[in-house]
């Protein structure tokens, strides 16, 4: 058994989503801003086009954040009894940084995901 680490390839992937690469190249820039997809990859020309990832990664990341959120203020209030202003100077920043942090990363996991599961949308075969 050599000593180099075994790289799987979904641990590949998992690295190059997060890092907002190509699903394809895992070269190519995935974004072109902070969440807008690039038209295509700079270095392969894969059309971003079809990976549409709509509202599944705010989903995600509502009931992410909302449960850690919630379960933190309560223990808080029930454990402390603070003031409301409290809670405000507490959760405002949390939430936010919840919510910003995990948004491009899991949008990038959830195009990856489509990318290598060749996900389309529904059709209807009236054949």
């Amino acid at each position: 058994m050599s000593g180099a680490p075994v790289r799987t390839r979904a641990a590949t992937d998992v690295s190059f989503s997060l890092a907002g690469r190509c699903p394809r190249c895992g070269e190519g820039k995935l974004f072109a801003g902070f969440l807008n997809l690039a038209p295509a990859c700079d270095k392969c020309g894969l059309s971003y086009d079809k990976l549409d990832q709509g509202d599944g990664p705010a989903v995600f990341i509502i009931l992410i954040a909302g449960f850690i959120v919630c379960g933190l203020a309560l223990w808080v209030e029930v454990t402390y009894e603070p003031p409301y202003w409290v809670h405000v100077v507490l959760w405002t920043p949390l939430i936010l940084g919840l919510t910003l942090g995990l948004l491009r990363p899991l949008k990038a996991v959830m195009v990856w995901q489509q990318f290598r599961m060749r996900a389309e949308e529904g059709r209807l075969d009236n054949g």
